[in-house]
This record gives structure tokens, C-alpha cells and sequence, in this order.
């Protein structure tokens, strides 16, 4: 029996057919897997099954039963419930209180009681080892908090169809491998997962099915019994796709970027004594367990916080071609974008994007005074959707319309992809980045890659925040490991093995000192 079918599902926005003439079952009781490149449609489809959307043509079958939804409620009634990509969190409310919003427990009708709530989430959190403080303000909680918050949420309505958009995004390996677990007990307890990924690995390790998307058309429906990775991949792009990995020497010259004991206040997670440094052409990776620092060492170096001690130093060319050594310790992040930094934040909606200016004006963003950009205050409009152009085309950005479309209509990959090429294409010595492929497909992932590895080339310094370890083994020419706010080991990229990393991100021998 399907718990799903989609019979010739149309959807269309301004300038884009999102879902095109789509069909296709999901097993009742199954693990099953959306596949597609950033913009194929996939969380549009599941945005038309939760009611977000109304198809313009086309129906969906729900336990063999034809539905038509008016909104969410129509959806979760059914037992539908749905982990967004895009978070739908109150910032000001409690993680507590958004989990609980809308199926809230009363006496009489009358009075809240969290208490049964609370019991229910706690049991949920160690059955499925999400915890996160109930108590915190989701406005104040990393992503991955976040995250687990909307997580959080769909368990705790006992929905028997679920959908999870990207879920495994931002959580660290033992969390995925946690999420995972859960995705086999809820099939063993009968209930139905649609898991839209671009993780293959994953859909490899979870997966009964899978169906891939490309341009908003099905192009495969596979039994993941009977399929290889790599077909999925060529399904997905049109063609094979093969890892970029960094063979360049790094000679590590002139020292762009330095950190010199830098410690945080008190009132935040504590960094301790900080210091790196960062040459010319080199990409020096973070590599650590998700919430042991790095979203501190982010806000430091990007200018966005201020340490409580130490130095940041900048050094710069200039117009004589020598190097001049900038005090940047308390230079805010405009500042710093005007000394040739760009910076690609690990949040897209807070840091990275206005969400309701147009694409254009995103791109232009802190280079309005330019005057590539503008004379006496007014905007030149064709330097501006030039540019943009540039980095539609260069990292094919998707669903942009030219520039003119709202920044929050684009799919979150085409977001984060505009983004990379925005701070890239921007002249710059030193970038930071960030989870810079973040709910990326495959093929946009190589691209990227490929891009830092020229900017590396180019002689450009790189501070590489990553919480994929294939990705920082893959690009970095120096690896430091960060546990418990402390840098415990700075090694080269060739002389550490992957044992290793994990051994100095786990180790709890930092819990109160450095280590090496």
C-alpha cells in the first residue's frame, strides 16, 4: 500500500515551472529518499504535500485517499508533519514553547500545562539523543539547536508521515548517526520518512528508495538495493562527477591573517589564548566537533565580536607593493570588508542575506559607495545587475530571475551558492568561510571546492570553518583542531590522518586546559 502518491503534480512561480507533471509513489512504512541538484524542485513537491502550496495541477493521494490542503493543519491532521529547510522558529520564544506551539496541553481548556510537555520531550530527546536546553531562546541557539528544535517539533505530534528536509545539514557525525537510528525505528513502529538529502552517503546507509528530481522533472525512481552510488549521481547532474581534492603546494610565505591569544568573555563559550596565523595562498581549516568554539572564532574573526584579550592582525599590500600590518582587533565587519576580507557566514538568513531585498540588491550590499556601484548616492543599475549576472552565471545560481526576484525565494542551496560567489567574486586578500557547502548538491560542491582552490592559487589566504571533515581534508593545507575552545593541535595537512582529527576532537582531555 502507498502512505504517498503524487499523480502529474504541476507547480509553477513567476519565470520558473518548480514541479513539472510529477509522479511518483512512496511506500507506506518505507524510508524514502528525494534526490536532486540545488533548485530540482524537491522541497517545493514537499511544501505542495504539507500545504504550503497549492498545486496548479495534478493531485495527491494520501493513504490511496485524493487530499486537497488548505494550509499546514489540513496536512498535520493527517499525520503529516515536516522539518523545513528554512527554519520556522519564534526567536523570541523559548526552544520549549515553539516545540509546544499549536498542540499545547490545558486544563479545562484554560491553563498551559508544560509539564506533560516537557515529560514527553525529554523521553523524546533521549530516545533520539537530541538534547538541547528546553529553557534557551531559539533566537539565541546555534543552527544546529535550531534545528533539532524543528526536529523536536514533529516528533512531538506523533505524526505518522514524515518529511525531513535536509535534517542532517548541520549536525555533527554521532548526531547524524543518531537521526539515522531513529529513521529505522520509526519504519519499525510503521510510520513513513521522505528524506530529502544531498548527503549520498546517507541515503545509501538509510534509504528503501529514492526518487531524483533534475529541473523540476522525475528522472529516476531507484530500489536502493539494486543501485549504485554513481548512478544516482549521473541521474542527478546529467553526467559523472569526480571529487576535487588540493594538489598545490603551499609555500607559505607572507603571513596575511594572525590571531595572537585571543580569549572571549566570560559570558559566551570561552575561546583560550587563541593564535594562528594564515599565509598567502593557504587554506587553514578548523576542524572540531560542532559547539566547541567555532561559531565564537566566526564572530572574532569576521569582526561581528569583539575578544575579551589578544590581537588580530591584517596585513595588507600597498600601492608600492609593500606589506603594511593593520591592528584589526576592534574593526568592525564593514571595516574589514573595505580591507579586502569578504566572508562567507555559517547562517545564510542572519548573516549572509536580507531576505526580502532582491537578489540584486543583495549582491551590492556593502559595496553601495563603490563606484563601480554608484555616483553622487544613485546606483548604477547596470554595474549592479552585471555583477549579479557574473555570479548567477559562474556558480549557476538558480530561480534568481535575472537579480530581480526576492532573495527568500530562492531555494536554501541557490541562496548559499549566490552567497559563496558574491564574497568570492569580491576583491579580496583574505576570506572567511564558512560551511561553505552547506545543503549542497554534489555537483555545486566541486564547484565550490574548485573556486577556493583557484582563490588559493591566486595567492589568497583562507580561514576554512568546516564541521565536514571530508571537506576539510579535502582543501586545507594546515589543519587546526579546536576542542573546548582551545586549539589543541596545528599540523599540515599531510602529516595528520583522519584517526587522528577525530582523536583530538573527541578527546576530553581539554575539558579545563589546552592540550598540545
Amino acid at each position: 500500500m502507498n502512505a504517498i502518491e503524487f499523480v502529474n503534480v504541476t507547480k509553477q512561480f513567476p519565470g520558473i515551472k518548480a514541479n513539472d507533471d510529477i509522479s511518483f509513489a512512496i511506500k507506506k512504512g518505507s524510508i524514502h529518499a528525494l534526490i536532486g541538484e540545488n533548485g530540482a524542485g524537491k522541497s517545493t513537491l514537499m511544501s505542495v504535500l504539507f500545504g504550503l502550496y497549492e498545486p496548479d495541477a495534478g493531485e495527491i493521494l494520501v493513504n490511496n485517499n485524493r487530499v486537497f490542503f488548505k494550509g499546514p493543519n489540513d496536512a498535520n491532521a493527517l499525520g503529516i508533519g515536516m522539518v523545513h529547510q528554512h527554519f520556522k522558529l519564534v526567536d523570541v520564544y523559548t526552544n520549549l514553547e515553539n516545540i509546544i506551539l499549536g498542540a499545547e496541553w490545558t486544563h479545562n481548556g484554560i491553563i498551559l500545562d508544560k509539564n506533560i510537555a516537557i515529560k514527553k520531550i525529554k523521553a523524546l530527546q533521549n530516545v533520539y539523543d537530541l538534547h538541547f536546553d528546553l529553557n534557551q531562546k531559539s533566537g539565541d541557539a546555534t543552527v544546529s539547536t535550531q534545528q533539532k528544535v524543528e526536529i523536536m517539533k514533529m516528533l512531538f505530534r506523533d505524526n505518522e508521515i514524515l518529511v525531513f528536509d535536509e535534517p542532517t545539514a548541520v549536525l555533527t557525525d554521532e548526531e547524524i548517526q543518531g537521526l539515522l537510528k531513529s529513521f529505522n525505528i520509526f519504519k519499525n513502529a510503521g510510520k513513513t520518512i521522505i528524506f530529502i538529502s544531498h548527503k549520498l552517503k546517507e541515503v545509501e546507509q538509510v534509504a528503501d528508495y529514492a526518487t531524483v528530481l533534475r529541473q523540476g522533472k522525475v528522472v529516476g525512481n531507484f530500489d536502493m538495493k539494486n543501485v549504485k552510488l554513481s548512478q544516482i549521481v549521473e541521474a542527478m547532474v546529467g553526467s559523472s562527477v569526480k571529487n576535487i581534492v588540493n594538489t598545490l603546494a603551499c609555500e607559505r610565505k607572507d603571513v596575511i591573517f594572525k590571531l595572537n591569544n585571543i580569549s572571549t568573555h566570560k559570558l559566551r563559550k570561552n575561546l583560550h589564548d587563541v593564535s594562528f596565523k594564515i599565509h598567502a595562498g593557504e587554506i587553514f581549516a578548523i576542524a572540531g566537533v560542532e559547539g566547541n568554539g567555532q561559531n565564537e572564532l566566526e564572530e572574532i574573526c569576521s569582526g561581528m565580536v569583539k575578544p575579551a584579550n589578544g590581537e588580530i592582525k591584517l596585513n595588507l599590500k600597498d600601492k608600492d607593493g609593500n606589506f603594511v600590518s593593520y591592528n584589526i582587533t576592534k574593526t568592525n565587519v564593514y571595516k574589514r570588508s573595505k580591507m579586502k576580507m569578504s566572508y562567507i557566514p555559517a547562517d545564510r538568513h542572519h548573516h549572509g542575506l536580507i531576505l526580502d531585498y532582491s537578489v540584486a540588491d543583495n549582491a551590492i550590499l556593502r559595496r553601495l559607495w563603490d563606484k563601480e556601484f554608484q555616483f553622487l548616492s544613485i546606483i548604477k543599475n547596470k554595474n549592479k545587475f552585471a555583477f549579479t549576472q557574473k555570479i548567477i552565471d559562474k556558480y549557476d545560481v538558480r530561480g534568481a530571475r535575472k537579480g530581480t526576484t526576492l532573495a527568500r525565494s530562492m531555494s536554501g542551496g541557490n541562496q548559499q551558492k549566490f552567497i559563496v560567489g558574491r564574497e568570492i567574486e569580491t576583491v579580496h586578500d583574505f576570506i572567511i568561510v564558512v560551511q561553505p557547502t552547506r545543503g549542497l548538491d554534489v555537483g555545486a560542491i566541486n564547484n565550490i571546492h574548485s573556486e577556493i582552490l583557484k582563490e588559493k592559487a591566486a595567492g589568497k589566504a583562507i580561514l576554512l570553518i568546516s564541521y565536514e571533515l571530508d571537506e576539510v581534508i579535502a582543501l586545507a593545507d594546515t589543519i587546526a583542531v579546536i576542542n573546548n575552545g582551545y586549539i589543541v593541535t596545528t599540523k599540515d595537512a599531510k602529516q595528520i590522518s583522519r584517526v587522528e582529527i577525530g582523536s583530538y576532537m573527541s578527546s576530553s582531555t581539554y575539558e579545563t586546559k589546552g592540550g598540545v
